[in-house]
């Protein structure tokens, strides 16, 4: 695992802030699960990115019954009874949160994007250039679900001179 000072910051900081964001917008206590996480097949993800003296990115990653839940507290709407344009809003605000409050603990200069939010079955999601994922697994709402901070590299010489940002 990667010991650059974003890293090492954020696993020093992702446990307080899921916390924080989830008592005061949810009302629902997030604990680190202790186990290794398994990501499952069906699942709803909501990634910020990060640019400027930093570049990565923040997923949320939870089951689709999760993501209905959130929704319905953020919301203060009735249960959703599929993934539908608020359940979206309210991850990638979720998301977008995270993000934010994670934003002081990285290097000056780091602005955020628009969240955006992926669902279905079995999906993986490639970040281009990455270099270090650092998953942190919470129980909340009867399931697990992981916030992850993706660290994207600055190209290779060879990769620049091609115009690439292509990777790992």
């Amino acid at each position: 695992m990667p010991c650059d000072a974003a890293v090492v910051a954020y696993r020093a900081n992702v446990v307080p802030v899921v916390d924080m964001v989830f008592r005061t917008m949810l009302g629902l206590k997030a604990e680190p699960y202790p186990m290794p996480w398994v990501r499952p097949p069906d699942m709803v993800t909501a990634a910020v990115y990060f640019a400027g003296a930093w570049r990565g990115a923040v997923l949320l990653e939870c089951t689709p019954g999760q993501a209905r839940a959130f929704a319905q507290l953020l919301m203060s709407i009735g249960p959703p009874a599929t993934i539908d344009e608020d359940v979206r809003d309210a991850l990638g605000e979720l998301a977008n949160m995270l993000a934010g409050n994670l934003k002081s603990v990285l290097p000056g200069g780091v602005v955020l994007s628009m969240p955006s939010v992926i669902e279905g079955s079995d999906y993986s999601i490639q970040i281009c250039g990455n270099r270090s994922i650092e998953r942190v697994p919470f129980w909340s709402v009867e399931d697990v679900f992981g916030v992850t901070l993706v660290e994207i590299l600055e190209p290779t010489g060879r990769e620049k001179s091609r115009g690439s940002l292509a990777g790992g």
